[in-house]
């Protein structure tokens, strides 16, 4: 079983920055990838970034020069600076992982509990 844990998110002014942690245990064989999405009030949930198990970023548009996502390999810890926050950014933050089990060597796709950050002033 995997589990991802997140951390960080708290109500920052316009402009600020934040950053998240999202922390996967487990038994894990492969960490394939890892992301982050963010649902806010009356709308779907939206990619924000992720990164391949090589360690290539992406972002979404609405985040690029803004967001970064990174990760720590010998932690199995990806994050997510976010600078220059603004309102509409304000959403539940969910990591997203995807895994290959240890011994089952079955593929897991797995979901953090979420984290709130409201930019408000």
């Amino acid at each position: 079983q995997v589990q991802l844990v997140e951390s960080g998110g708290g109500l920052v002014q316009p402009g600020g920055s934040l950053r998240l942690s999202c922390a996967a245990s487990g038994r894990i064989l492969y960490i394939n990838a890892m992301g982050w999405y963010r649902q806010a009030p009356g709308k779907e949930r939206e990619l924000v970034a992720a990164i391949s198990r090589g360690g290539t970023p992406s972002h979404a548009d609405s985040v690029k020069g803004r967001f970064t996502i990174s990760r720590d390999n010998a932690k199995n810890t990806v994050y997510l600076q976010m600078n220059s926050l603004k309102p509409e950014d304000t959403a539940v933050y969910y990591c997203n992982g995807r895994f290959t089990a240890a011994t089952t060597y079955a593929s897991l796709e797995v979901w953090g509990q979420g984290t709130l950050v409201t930019v408000s002033s």
